[in-house]
């Protein structure tokens, strides 16, 4: 049979419904752990994702992973373990995916992974066939800045693996340098006997939540059933802010700035209010328009001045001026909201325009003016041309005040009123049409209800490659978010200044803090602040991609592009390449752009196929839809293909609330196995050790004894051996964090920094004991004593573990934790075979260099796999942060 065949899977459309029927527990496959971590460090929130699945079956089978991620947020890493073997994600540029993905389809191969779209969550989908019997371990990691909104921060992580799971776990950290002042746990997997199982502990600056859910509770919840699991977890909080001037935090040579103050007087706003009423409003969403108008009236303050427009091919007014919240205006308003009717076609330039002049003919000192345009279609009726229609907008608004336009519904151009908004300092917003569409529309109201600030500029004397620094309003229960890099990482302060207009006064924050201060960050999340600065200035780079035309724009996706190879964040720019064990394939799946019509499928040729395959039939609207077939084939699986994963635009459908991607996969050149440690594993009675191999980047377990509440983490470094860093925890208190260039201990009160060109040095404890060497450390804990080696080879500088004592009891786990290791060699084969275990299994008699010593000698080792050795995947040695 045609291998090709064998692996061939139709290009199709997956729908995905909230009102789908449940998904069915596949048979033969059970999900026996699934671990959702998450560490808020000052607001930037890292999530890890562990599901490890077995195929009970005496045959290999598909095995998929499904998960979904906050819309907001950036993948940044993807790891599939089988067998001992690790297939991680690297990013690309999207350009040379898509090559590789031509380069396929002329061969006439592909397969497929799907990525979808919702209204907060976004779908990411992916399989990998098992041999029968085996295990694979899926890690999703992805990363996002948590927005303030109406007061408060939202952390939203979603559960659903579909089936009874025995070892479920999710672990929440929030870490706020200024203190958490509130913290609240809902959503669907808070209810029923679900919230028993939830447990929140409290600190100054920390808060934890725990979420351990039995089998038995795991069918108890509002929307769980006998699948198990299914909805979500929202954690709300907000810090403490005891400095109106804002938090400012500095680490590693980046800074990042916080400002949200309320201790200014409510600025008095003028808002109009422009309606759609055109005949594709008809019915529900009329009335839910209605129904939200009315509730926004209600809302106003007395010295507030507003008005109301409505349109179709034909522009109305309620009044031709602006008018006072006063309770007869609100009520004589009121009755006119009432009798709005749908009928006739779209003109949103007369309607806009009109409502630009009603604000301008009223100009109020010491007020704030707000456009809000709601509209479900394209212009139909007067100037239909959108360049033109912007342009007039744009020229008539001449920057004096913000036009937000909120899109109803998935017939909108939301394109179009993207780009408007954001070339009048405003944002657009998709109402769904659901049954609370009338609760969205009044809830983006709420979120500009209450200006404090106008024509805010934020000014850094030393800082550079700024995130964006102007903003026209700032409004109350919101937050104003600036990162950047220190030009001079030698400075001991740092000056931050907000000049703003509050009222008709201008008002000034400045205020200097110290770099040097110790408690800004911890030291195993140091490189976060890195990270946000990425990943705003990504954010905002693509954002102004709609503004900017030329040299300009290339020169801004370039840079976006650049920063998102560098950390690895899959964006609308780059793609994801992740080696699978299936031979030579390549998938692509581009994320999801709010807004964009979903496009028309290549024509498929029909071709006979049998073995794995996908069965394509057709969905409401003209779209293909793919249904899993199960493979017959058996055996195990090759070794060595690739699959790209990147987000492709597609959008949603038309015709509901529904997300559909067009998913691909094909064949690509095997690429080269990533840089492996080798490790040694002396074994006592044998003159020669064993060695493993661990494939990197990973941050790894690498020594852990509960009985003495000991535990050391390492993190690998990409292409290269050794580790970038290594972090010691000790009890409760005592903190150890180490990198190339700084040492630095807290054992739960003070601090002490040591460098690693400084002269020798020691810091004893009466239960703790650091000696600084020429590269060296001797650390000793409690009963362990380790030694960490700074290693320079090839002009790479990297750490070294070197255990010198540990308990012998068997206690202790981790990569460097077995004590117990042993084996015999099998005489008369014909390769090197040993027992191990009580299994045997070839060996190889290789080089390795010990870098346990100082002179780094080369000795030979036998070579085996680490499963072998271990008993357990690498994805059970794995951490998520140090």
């Amino acid at each position: 049979m045609d291998r090709a065949a064998l692996r061939l899977i139709l290009l199709g459309v997956f729908l995905i419904s909230a009102t789908s029927d449940p998904v069915k527990k596949k048979e033969n496959v059970d999900i026996y752990s699934f671990y959702i971590n998450s560490t808020v460090t000052s607001r930037y929130a890292t999530t890890v994702i562990t599901s490890r699945v077995a195929n009970t079956l005496n045959e290999s089978q598909e095995i998929q992973f499904e998960v979904k991620i906050p819309k907001n947020a950036f993948i940044s890493k993807f790891r599939m373990t089988i067998e001992g073997k690790t297939f991680d994600g690297v990013v690309k540029e999207k350009e040379e995916a898509q090559q590789q993905y031509s380069q396929a389809v002329s061969r006439g191969q592909s397969a497929g992974l799907i990525k979808s779209v919702g209204r907060t969550l976004e779908d990411f989908k992916t399989s990998v066939t098992v041999a029968a019997f085996s295990k694979v371990t899926f890690e999703l990691t992805y990363e996002e800045l948590l927005k303030r909104r109406l007061g408060k921060y939202e952390l939203l992580i979603n559960a659903q693996p579909m089936q009874l799971v025995a070892d479920f776990k999710m672990d929440v950290h929030i870490q706020e340098k200024t203190g958490i002042s509130f913290l609240e746990v809902k959503g669907d997997l808070s209810t029923g006997d679900l919230a028993n199982a939830i447990k929140t502990t409290r600190a100054d600056k920390d808060a934890w939540v725990t979420f351990y859910p039995t089998r038995d509770q795991q069918t108890k919840c509002k929307s769980c059933g006998e699948n198990g699991l299914n909805g979500d977890l929202l954690i709300t909080y907000d810090v403490e802010r005891k400095n109106p001037k804002g938090e400012v935090m500095v680490s590693n040579g980046y800074f990042v700035h916080y400002f949200a103050p309320s201790d200014v007087p409510r600025i008095p706003k003028n808002v109009v209010f422009i309606i759609d009423q055109s005949g594709s409003m008809h019915g529900r969403k009329i009335e839910q328009t209605r129904l939200a108008l009315l509730r926004i009236l209600s809302d106003l303050d007395e010295d507030d001045h507003f008005g109301l427009i409505t349109f179709d091919s034909e522009v109305s007014f309620w009044k031709r001026e602006l008018l006072r919240a006063t309770e007869r205006n609100l009520g004589n308003a009121k009755s006119f909201v009432k009798e709005i009717r749908d009928r006739g076609a779209t003109d949103i330039n007369a309607a806009v325009l009109a409502g630009v002049e009603m604000i301008n003919r009223h100009p109020r000192e010491g007020t704030a003016s707000i456009l809000i345009l709601l509209t479900d279609g394209d212009p139909t009726s007067g100037e239909t041309n959108k360049q033109k229609i912007m342009s007039n907008v744009k020229e008539a608004i001449g920057t004096k005040f913000p036009l937000y336009c909120l899109g109803f519904g998935y017939d909108v151009n939301f394109d179009f009123l993207t780009k408007m908004s954001l070339e009048n300092s405003g944002v657009a917003r998709r109402i769904y049409e659901d049954s609370d569409a009338d609760l969205q529309l009044q809830g983006f109201y709420d979120e500009v209800a209450v200006p404090l600030l106008t024509d805010i500029q934020l000014k850094y004397p030393g800082g550079t490659n700024l995130t964006k620094t102007s903003f026209g309003l700032y409004f109350n229960g919101s937050e104003i978010v600036v990162s950047g890099q220190i030009t001079d990482n030698s400075v001991e302060s740092f000056t931050t200044e907000v000049i703003a207009v509050s009222k008709g006064s201008n008002v000034t924050y400045r205020d200097t803090i110290m770099t040097k201060d110790p408690s800004d960050v911890p030291p195993e999340n140091e490189d976060f602040m890195q990270r946000l600065w990425a990943y705003l200035t990504v954010k905002q780079l693509l954002e102004r991609q709609v503004l900017i035309t030329g040299d300009e724009k290339e020169a801004q996706k370039k840079e976006a592009l650049k920063l998102s190879l560098k950390y690895q964040f899959v964006t609308p720019l780059t793609s994801m390449v992740v080696t699978k064990p299936q031979e030579g394939e390549v998938e692509v799946a581009d994320k999801p752009k709010e807004g964009e019509a979903p496009r028309r499928p290549p024509v498929l040729h029909s071709r006979t196929v049998t073995g794995h395959f996908s069965k394509l039939t057709y969905s409401r609207g003209g779209g293909p839809r793919i249904s899993p077939v199960r493979q017959q084939q058996r055996g195990n699986i090759a070794d060595g293909s690739e699959r790209l994963l990147s987000f492709h635009d597609q959008g949603l459908q038309t015709d509901g609330p529904m997300a559909r991607v067009i998913t691909r996969v094909m064949v690509s050149p095997t690429r080269p196995a990533p840089t492996a440690h080798r490790f040694l594993l002396p074994v006592d009675g044998q003159s020669k050790p064993l060695c493993f191999d661990v494939h990197v980047p990973y941050k790894l377990k690498l020594l852990q004894d509960s009985a003495s509440e000991f535990s050391m983490n390492g993190e690998s470094m990409t292409g290269q051996n050794g580790f970038r860093r290594i972090a010691f925890h000790y009890k409760r208190d005592h903190h150890l964090a180490m990198n190339t260039r700084v040492i630095k201990y807290h054992d739960g009160q003070n601090q002490v920094e040591f460098l690693w060109s400084q002269e020798p040095t020691q810091h004893i404890t009466d239960d703790v004991s650091l000696i600084l060497r020429s590269k060296e450390i001797d650390v000793t804990m409690g009963n362990i004593r380790i030694v960490i080696l700074l290693h320079n080879e090839k002009s790479a500088v990297f750490l070294w573990p070197a255990i010198q004592q540990q308990p012998k009891d068997g206690s202790s786990t981790g990569i460097l934790g077995k004590t117990d290791a042993s084996y015999e060699e099998i005489q008369g084969s014909r390769t090197p075979t040993l027992k191990i275990n009580d299994q045997e299994v070839t060996a190889s008699w290789e080089d390795v260099t010990d870098y346990r010593r100082s002179s780094k000698p080369v000795i030979k080792c036998w070579l085996v796999s680490f499963y072998t050795v271990m008993q357990r995947d690498i994805s059970d040695f794995t951490v998520t942060k140090l």
